[in-house]
């Protein structure tokens, strides 16, 4: 049988969800993947600088102006606070927002994400794309077929510098969070963790049977968990409360 996703409640209309896509992907396709999570949401996309059918500009694959990026498509494009749902380097976007720009979230859910580079994640090398991924990218990109191999080196470059974010700075957060995971995810399960428990109104998702592409490997169980939250993201109240006996949120 397939999992139902929950009926929309009129109590959340028209309040509007933000998709933040990985690094070297880009929103179509993502986005359809997360539908049924946002379904009856005003859902919102784009695609980053350098990123499927927008082009390159100077130092755009560095987190600090895609930070700037997103804060200016929620300023100018949504225009209110909404809930951040990020994926990979996306949700390394949500994190930098509900840090810096606390004003312009709801919530935050962040799939395969790390704070920091030093995460228990293996190398990464720059790869030699294949033919599949050649003609993607130039169905996709307005940039030159050729800057395709340059950009996987500056991402795997970058990747190996940043982000920088410390246990300090996720402890401000304070917006309801959900932290997400597979079990078997780029980022150590202990550095997921500290993202957890740093939050104080967050909860905790590992995906059993899952590596770093849950939203390809079990979407309607991805999809069901992160809906779940969307309609209640109140301070959970359990029968038998341990770490948040200490997270009380005022």
């Amino acid at each position: 049988m397939r999992p139902r996703f929950g009926t929309f409640s009129s109590e959340r209309a028209n309040e509007p969800v933000l998709l933040l896509h990985g690094g070297m992907s880009q929103s179509e396709g993502f986005d359809g993947r997360l539908t049924p999570a946002a379904r009856g949401f005003d859902l919102f996309s784009y695609d980053r600088a350098g990123h499927g059918r927008s082009p390159d500009q100077p130092g755009s694959f560095h987190f600090d102006f895609q930070f700037k990026e997103a804060v200016a498509y929620l300023e100018d494009v949504i225009k209110r606070p909404a809930h951040l749902i990020g994926f990979s380097d996306g949700g390394i976007i949500a994190l930098l927002v509900a840090i810096r720009r606390p004003d312009l979230v709801n919530t935050i859910t962040v799939v395969g994400a790390n704070y920091h580079y030093k995460a228990g994640l293996p190398p990464i090398k720059a790869w030699t794309p294949d033919e599949k991924e050649r003609e993607k990218y130039a169905h996709f990109s307005p940039d030159p077929p050729e800057t395709l191999v340059p950009k996987i080196k500056k991402m795997v470059k970058i990747w190996a510098s940043e982000p920088t974010m410390t246990l300090k700075e996720l402890k401000k957060i304070k917006c309801p969070a959900l932290v997400i995971a597979g079990d078997d995810d780029m980022a150590s399960l202990q550095h997921t963790n500290e993202i957890y428990q740093s939050i104080k109104n967050s909860r905790l998702a590992i995906i059993p049977g899952a590596s770093h592409l849950i939203d390809k490997e079990q979407p309607e169980l991805l999809n069901k968990i992160i809906r779940d939250f969307l309609f209640n993201h109140e301070y959970p109240t359990t029968l038998m409360p341990v770490r948040r006996k200490k997270h009380v949120i005022q």
